[in-house]
């Protein structure tokens, strides 16, 4: 099990913690990633980054695929990974439809067609096999439209590329995480929850990855984790209260949230309606409340030094491979790689 080191996005004013990354860089963490929403885009941060280092990956958390076409994504990938001298690690995800219809203005509908498509073409366009050509229900390349110009040509990338560029998917619904074990190299998941991958996504795993002829071996579970180091297990609770809480009960609209959905399959549904009911009534302080510690301690990391290293054990024994950490400070990370180094 390697580290990671998620960086998620800015709210505010975009302050990039540049120190944290660099010792990131020192300590031989293998990745940084950087993420979007509807503020701060992913990839800017990222180059940023990738200039003032020089070992540790460099991936997006993801880059939403309805904002770019796939094209401008491989260009972007290919750019990013060619200056970074091959560190570039292509997270990809649809986003939720209150950010893909009510942001970017396209639709949110057929999602997994879409997802497996967009691939493709990214695919495509690194192997620079043949000039590009797509025919599909949501992607026709060269475009052909009723309002097509017809001038559109087959092209191929001028940029030399990589064919292998990892590819990860950001993934919590069952056939999400089923087509991400099938044509990704990498699953990116969010509010994981290590004692209950058998029973929540072991069999969507394995079938994407029988699908594919490929092993879990050769698949990349990268998801992220929130550490708290402090001897008040109450403060840190509290700590990751609030973000739980815009999760589960601000994320999405009622009966089309993926993290209340989450929350309910890891068996805290009666919790999780609870919380979405306070937050969607403007009640967010009571809601974050509500948020029980055994959630928290399910999909996090918190406590005192030893209370931490103990659980990290639980996370080493599944089938994670990288743990992309997201922590508050640079005393905090170091203490994670020693911990990791002392339990492997």
């Amino acid at each position: 099990m390697r580290l990671g080191l998620m960086l998620g996005y800015a709210a505010g004013k975009l302050e990039l913690p540049i120190e944290l990354v660099r010792e990131a860089d020192r300590l031989g963490v293998y990745a940084v990633w950087t993420a979007e929403a509807y503020g701060s885009d992913a990839v800017t941060p990222l180059t940023w980054l990738g200039a003032l280092t020089e070992r540790i990956k460099l991936g997006t958390a993801i880059m939403q695929m309805p904002g770019r076409t796939p094209a401008n994504a491989a260009m972007t990938a290919m750019t990013l990974n060619q200056l970074s001298g091959g560190r570039f690690l292509m997270g990809l995800g649809m986003s939720g439809p209150q950010v893909v219809e009510g942001w970017h203005g396209v639709s949110y509908a057929q999602p997994l067609a879409r997802t497996r498509e967009y691939v493709e073409i990214v695919r495509a366009i690194f192997r620079r096999e043949a000039p590009l050509t797509h025919e599909g229900r949501h992607y026709q390349i060269p475009y052909r439209g009723d309002d097509a110009t017809g001038l559109g040509k087959p092209l191929k990338s001028t940029l030399v590329a990589t064919p292998d560029i990892p590819v990860y998917l950001a993934a919590i619904g069952p056939k999400n995480v089923e087509l991400a074990a099938e044509i990704a190299d990498g699953w990116l998941p969010i509010f994981f929850a290590p004692e209950r991958y058998n029973d929540v996504f072991k069999a969507h795993v394995d079938a994407g990855l029988a699908r594919a002829g490929k092993t879990l071996d050769s698949f990349d579970i990268a998801p992220t984790v929130s550490v708290v180091i402090n001897d008040n297990l109450d403060i840190c609770y509290n700590m990751l209260r609030p973000m739980l809480a815009l999760y589960i009960g601000g994320m999405g609209a009622r009966g089309k949230n993926f993290y209340y959905d989450l929350a309910a399959r890891y068996g805290f549904e009666a919790a999780a309606t609870e919380i979405q009911n306070l937050y969607l009534s403007g009640d967010k302080g009571a809601a974050m409340a509500r948020v029980p510690a055994e959630l928290i301690d399910a999909v996090a990391l918190v406590g005192p030094r030893e209370r931490v290293r103990e659980r990290l054990t639980i996370w080493r024994d599944s089938p994670a491979t990288t743990l992309n950490l997201t922590v508050f400070d640079v005393e905090t990370l170091r203490t994670m790689v020693e911990l990791a180094a002392e339990i492997a």
